[in-house]
C-alpha cells in the first residue's frame, strides 16, 4: 500500500511537473532574461544576491503560474489543437479545481518572495498577478492577446526597478516597451505554428489578424525593437559591448525571418525558441559592459 502511495504521488507531481511546464524551460528563459536586463540596469551592475535570489525564483514561479491558468482558460479548446491535445488537463488527468489551487499556491508564494522587497514592489505585484491571471483569456475577445502576453512578461522590469531603487525611472519604459513588442513577435512566431487550427475553433491571435502580411508585420516590430533597445542604452549611457550586442541581435532577427519564410510550423516554433538567445546575448553584452567599462 506504501509502495502503491509512493508511485501515485510520483505520477502525480510528474503531472504538475507538466502542468507548469517545468520540462519545458524555454518560456523561463524568455521571462528571466528582460528581468536580469532590467536588475543590472537599476542596479549600475551587478544585482545584490538578495535581489537576484527573490527575482530569479520568482521568474520560476510566475512563469509556472502563467501555464497553469493558461491550460485552465484553455481547457475546453486544447483538446482540438495538435500541439496541446496531450496536455493533462485535457487528457482528464489534472482537474480544473486542481489548476487553481495550484494557480493560487504559486501566486501566493511569489507574493511573498516579493515581501522580502518593499512596499513599492509589493504594489506592483498585484499588476503582475492581475496580468498573468487575464492574458489566457484575451484570445477569446481580442486578436491582440500578444500584447497582453508582452505586457505580463514585461512588468518585471519596472518591479526590479522598484526592488532596487524603490522608484520608477523614466527611461525604463523605453526598456518595457521592448519587450512587450519583442513578446509580441516572438509569440506571433509561436500562434504561426497553430494558425491552421485556432481559425478551426475561433481562437484569436496576431497571427491570424496578421495573415499574409505577417512576415513584414514581424520584421517592422523586430526592427522597432532595436530601436528601442538603441534608446534604452542611450538612456543608460551604456558602451560598446552593450551596442555590438544588439549587432548580434540584428543576425538572430535576420535568420528568424529567413527560416519562417515558408511558414511551416516547425520553423515557426524553432524562430519561437530562438528568441532565446537574443535575450542571452543581450545579457552578455549588458554584463560586459558594466564589468569592463
Amino acid at each position: 500500500m506504501y509502495s502503491l502511495r509512493i508511485q501515485s504521488f510520483k505520477e502525480k507531481f510528474t503531472l504538475y511537473i507538466k502542468l507548469m511546464r517545468l520540462d519545458k524551460p524555454v518560456g523561463i528563459l524568455l521571462l528571466l532574461w528582460p528581468t536580469l536586463w532590467a536588475l543590472w540596469l537599476s542596479s549600475d551592475g551587478i544585482p545584490s544576491i538578495k535581489i537576484l535570489f527573490i527575482f530569479m525564483l520568482g521568474v520560476v514561479i510566475m512563469r509556472s503560474a502563467g501555464c497553469v491558468i493558461n491550460d485552465f482558460a484553455d481547457r475546453d479548446i486544447d483538446g482540438y489543437v495538435r500541439r496541446t491535445n496531450s496536455r493533462p488537463i485535457p487528457n482528464g488527468e489534472i482537474s480544473p479545481r486542481e489548476a487553481i489551487i495550484i494557480f493560487l499556491f504559486l501566486s501566493m508564494l511569489a507574493f511573498s518572495l516579493v515581501a522580502f522587497t518593499n512596499t513599492l514592489t509589493l504594489k506592483l505585484s498585484f499588476i503582475g498577478v492581475f496580468l498573468a491571471a487575464i492574458y489566457p483569456f484575451m484570445k477569446r475577445y481580442t486578436n491582440l492577446p500578444q500584447i497582453f502576453l508582452g505586457a505580463a512578461f514585461a512588468w518585471s522590469i519596472p518591479m526590479s526597478f522598484a526592488a532596487v531603487t524603490n522608484k520608477i525611472d523614466d527611461g525604463l519604459w523605453f526598456l518595457y516597451l521592448a519587450v512587450v513588442i519583442w513578446a509580441v513577435t516572438y509569440d506571433t512566431f509561436y500562434a504561426m505554428a497553430d494558425r491552421a487550427d485556432d481559425l478551426k475553433i475561433g481562437i484569436k491571435s496576431t497571427a491570424i489578424l496578421f495573415g499574409e502580411m505577417d512576415l513584414r508585420i514581424t520584421a517592422c516590430l523586430q526592427l522597432l525593437v532595436l530601436i528601442l533597445l538603441t534608446m534604452t542604452g542611450e538612456y543608460f549611457q551604456r558602451g560598446i559591448w552593450f551596442f555590438m550586442s544588439l549587432v548580434c541581435v540584428i543576425a538572430l532577427f535576420i535568420y528568424q525571418q529567413y527560416i519562417i519564410r515558408n511558414r511551416e510550423a516547425a520553423n515557426c516554433l524553432s524562430a519561437f525558441v530562438n528568441n532565446n538567445y537574443v535575450g542571452l546575448i543581450i545579457f552578455i553584452g549588458l554584463a560586459l559592459d558594466y564589468q569592463l567599462s
